[in-house]
């Protein structure tokens, strides 16, 4: 008998809750001030010129990131409302709504549409300009942006983390990546069993993130440039093919974690420890709710689909 495959499922935290995506149907839960859980429920929105291009290596991490922001948009934008409507009136001190969906952007899924391009070009000036004098341009200058990016991204979650809306992400990030693993385990999903797991997982977006720094080393040490115009329109130029390496490496690393080169996810690990947080209970009954909601529509549209094809 075959071994069953496990679906990969994929999510992200968000304000007071977790999102999960099915193959059809993306799901939101979030718990409100009175404790009750809420959902946000919406279809996988698919465009058929897409789906071939999915199937395509290096070309389907960068269509699949463009994809994922378009479907989380709505789920990020329902869990700020949600938030803000048990808040009440927002005090002074109180982040306004742009700053928590930035902040959440920035983390997640979002980030790659905006933040990679600031944590791109910056390092480019930063290395020119700080270190020029003594580090000539070529490899060297490429391994000295390299370094300001990583100082760059773990400064800025570091700071963020800080936030107490953030923390609580964290938190939701780490139910979120427990279910995740104890779902791929074949364990029930008791909040129990959950909490028994790791806050860490291999394709999570933190080791996404670490990898487009070090794939970008590689792949911009194989470009000359002869000014620093030239250096900053090809990193701009760059960047999708840079991503879609990084995703590749993201899958072949996850596919390692059970053998002994397990070690090559580790620096995406390592970053996770900052981007989460062991959950409280109640978080992660939140994300088993969502899971669960997911994986009951995902099975109620292909019973559906089944029905109406026979």
């Amino acid at each position: 008998m075959a071994e069953q495959v496990v679906p990969s499922y994929g999510g992200q935290a968000v304000i007071e809750g977790v999102m999960f995506g099915g193959k059809t149907m993306t799901v939101t839960a979030v718990r409100k001030k009175n404790q009750e859980i809420e959902y946000f429920e919406a279809p996988r929105t698919e465009y058929k010129w897409i789906t071939p291009l999915k199937k395509i290596p290096f070309l389907r991490g960068v269509v699949g990131l463009i994809e994922a922001s378009a479907n989380g948009a709505k789920h990020l934008n329902f869990a700020s409302e949600r938030y803000n409507a048990d808040s009440g009136e927002v005090s002074p001190d109180s982040p306004s709504r742009l700053t928590m969906i930035l902040g959440v952007a920035l983390v997640g899924v979002l980030s790659f549409l905006f933040g990679k391009f600031v944590f791109t070009l910056v390092p480019v000036f930063l290395a020119k300009f700080l270190l020029g004098k003594w580090v000539p341009d070529g490899v060297p200058q490429t391994l000295a942006e390299g370094g300001f990016k990583i100082l760059l991204l773990l400064g800025y979650i570091t700071a963020i983390a800080k936030a107490p809306i953030i923390k609580r992400l964290f938190q939701y990030h780490g139910a979120e990546h427990k279910v995740i693993n104890a779902f791929e385990s074949g364990v029930e999903l008791t909040v129990e069993n959950v909490q028994k797991f790791s806050t860490l997982h291999y394709r999570c977006g933190s080791s996404f993130l670490i990898f487009t720094v070090f794939v970008g080393v590689v792949i911009y040490s194989l470009f000359p440039y002869d000014s620093l115009t030239e250096r900053v329109i090809q990193r701009i130029v760059l960047l999708p093919v840079v991503m879609g390496v990084s995703y590749e490496v993201l899958q072949w690393t996850n596919k390692l974690r059970d053998t002994p080169f397990r070690f090559l996810g580790y620096p995406g690990l390592l970053l996770q420890k900052i981007t989460t947080r062991e959950p409280e209970d109640h978080q992660v009954e939140v994300a088993i709710a969502s899971f669960q909601k997911m994986r009951e529509l995902d099975q109620r549209h292909a019973q559906e689909r089944t029905a109406t094809t026979g």
